[in-house]
């Protein structure tokens, strides 16, 4: 449908236990934004990423993709359409890299030889040697194992990009690398994503849009510019406040304070 959003959640309430972990929330994605989901640990930001792909059934609400009601689909084809990278990256063990990359598409029909084909066409994008293609994921540094994680979740040219955490584990220098790596994928594919993360900086780095989850409610909803041009809310503004204390104390180490 013209205009409309490529994903619509409405009303999603979840409970886990006497907590609400999500309640009523409303939110829309148009097609090619990208979107960081912050707040503090338990604020609901894995659940909610998991109503997507139905990794989660809300107790209320309901979850629109491309028009679609997600209930409506089978959850494997549901999956299928939606890439889904997490921190714990879930490679399988006993398969090359190749093999690890192909599972949707292989699921799909696709032969072995387009399968390969992708395969090495996937870890161009993510900057990995092709020569990678034979590697098991135990030859791989972590870093590596998470650009595998993210061609696999590309491999069937998915319309929405799900990422819980997907660089929380790596080192600084690492994390920042492949931050920037796969937002520059998100423009050159016209990916559509939405980030998990608790690192604001990073939020505010890459996104274009930032959503802040607090107990269960979206507290802010805004570009990273206009969220740090100031929030009303106490907990959002104290999230903010952050990477600017951060900054300013690096500063003044550079200036010998």
């Amino acid at each position: 449908m013209d205009g409309a959003p490529l994903l619509a959640l409405s009303g999603i309430s979840k409970r886990h236990g006497p907590r609400p972990a999500l309640d009523r929330i409303d939110l829309t994605v148009d097609a090619g934004v990208f979107v960081a989901l912050v707040g503090p640990s338990g604020s609901g930001k894995t659940t909610l990423l998991k109503t997507i792909n139905r990794l989660v059934d809300p107790d209320a609400g309901s979850v629109t993709l491309a028009g679609e009601d997600v209930r409506a689909l089978p959850a494997a084809a549901l999956r299928r359409r939606i890439g889904y990278v997490f921190q714990g990256i879930g490679l399988f063990p006993h398969l090359d890299v190749t093999e690890n990359i192909s599972i949707v598409p292989r699921l799909g029909g696709v032969s072995a030889a387009e399968r390969h084909a992708r395969a090495l066409e996937l870890l161009d994008l993510v900057a990995l040697p092709r020569d990678f293609a034979s590697r098991h994921p135990a030859a791989l540094s972590g870093g590596q194992a998470q650009r595998v994680g993210v061609a696999r979740a590309l491999a069937a040219s998915p319309s929405l990009m799900l990422m819980d955490e997907p660089f929380g584990a790596l080192d600084p220098v690492t994390r920042d690398e492949l931050g920037r790596t796969y937002r520059a994928l998100h423009d050159r594919l016209g990916l559509t994503t939405i980030l998990v993360t608790h690192d604001m900086t990073e939020a505010l780095l890459l996104a274009d849009r930032i959503v802040v989850l607090v107990d269960g409610r979206i507290r802010a909803d805004a570009t990273p510019a206009g969220l740090l041009r100031g929030q009303g809310d106490p907990e959002v503004r104290a999230l903010i406040d952050v990477p600017r204390r951060q900054a300013e104390r690096l500063a003044a180490l550079e200036r010998g304070r």
